[in-house]
C-alpha cells in the first residue's frame, strides 16, 4: 500500500522544467524540418546535390489537398525537374564562377529571363473565381483616372512602332490594371501578346516599352485561353520583358563607364 508520500523525493519543479526543453527541442525539430520542404535537399551550381545539408533531414512526402478541385501536390518531391538541364555554360571551373547562356536566352528561361515551374492554373480570389481578366469581359469596370492606352501605338525599345493597345487586363479584387493586351500587327490581324504594365510607359499618344525591341514582340509568350491567364504563365511573360533588359541587345551586357 502506497503511502502519502508517493513522490517521494522527486522534484517537480525540475521534471517540469526538463518536459518543457524536450518539448521546445522537438518543436524546433519539427518546425525546421517544415520548413525544408521547399528549396531541399540544397544542390550546388552545376544541380548536385550539395554536400553541406544541414543537421536536419529532408522531412517525408506529405499531399496536399487543393482547394477548388485542383487535386492534389506533394512535396518536397519533384520541386525542380521540369528545370533541369538548362542552357548554361560555366565560364571557369573555379565555384562560384559565373554562367553564361548557350542558346537564346529570352526564351530559354535563364539569367534574368529565369521564371519558375509555377502552378499552370489562374490565380484565384477568395470565391474562386479567376483573379485578373480582360476589361473587355469586365461591363462594370471602366477607366476613372489617367490615360486610357486602348487605341494607342505601341513602341517598341528600338523606336519602332509595332502595334496597337486593344485590351487591359484587370486585378479585379485589387482593381488594379496588370496587363495591357497589344496586337503586335499594326493592320490589326489578331496576333495578340500581353505587355506587363510595369513595363509600359502610357504617354498621351502612344505606348513605350523600352525593354525588347521590335523583332521580340513575336516571341512574347502566349495563354492557352483568350480570357486567362495561368500563374506559369505570368511568370513566363514577366520574366520575357524582365531578360529583354539586358538580352534584347548585345550592347546592354557591356559595361557602361
Amino acid at each position: 500500500m502506497l503511502g502519502n508520500n508517493f513522490f517521494g523525493n522527486f522534484d517537480l519543479a525540475s521534471a517540469a522544467i526538463w518536459l518543457f526543453w524536450l518539448f521546445f527541442a522537438l518543436l524546433v525539430y519539427y518546425l525546421q524540418t517544415e520548413n525544408m520542404r521547399e528549396g531541399y535537399p540544397l544542390q550546388d551550381d552545376d544541380g548536385n546535390e550539395a554536400p553541406n545539408q544541414g543537421l536536419f533531414p529532408v522531412p517525408a512526402d506529405k499531399t496536399f489537398l487543393l482547394p477548388n478541385g485542383r487535386g492534389k501536390l506533394t512535396v518536397p518531391s519533384g520541386q525542380r525537374r521540369d528545370r533541369d538541364k538548362l542552357k548554361l555554360a560555366r565560364t571557369g571551373v573555379a565555384a562560384g564562377s559565373p554562367y553564361m547562356p548557350t542558346g537564346n536566352p529570352m526564351t530559354d528561361g535563364v539569367g534574368p529571363a529565369s521564371w519558375a515551374p509555377r502552378s499552370n492554373h489562374p490565380e484565384l480570389d477568395a470565391h474562386g473565381h479567376a483573379k485578373i481578366k480582360p476589361m473587355s469581359a469586365l461591363p462594370d469596370f471602366k477607366v476613372s483616372a489617367g490615360t486610357d492606352p486602348r487605341g494607342k501605338a505601341v513602341v517598341a525599345g528600338d523606336g519602332e512602332v509595332i502595334g496597337r493597345i486593344t485590351d487591359m487586363w484587370i486585378d479585379v479584387p485589387e482593381q488594379m490594371v496588370r496587363y495591357l493586351t497589344v496586337d503586335v500587327n499594326p493592320e490589326g490581324t489578331g496576333q495578340l501578346r500581353m505587355i506587363p504594365i510595369n513595363f509600359a510607359k502610357i504617354k498621351s499618344d502612344r505606348v513605350v516599352v523600352r525593354s525588347i525591341y521590335e523583332a521580340h514582340f513575336t516571341g512574347i509568350p502566349t495563354t492557352k485561353k483568350a480570357d486567362q491567364i495561368t500563374l506559369l504563365e505570368e511568370d513566363k511573360i514577366m520574366a520575357y520583358f524582365g531578360g529583354g533588359t539586358l538580352y534584347a541587345d548585345a550592347k546592354r551586357s557591356e559595361p557602361v563607364l
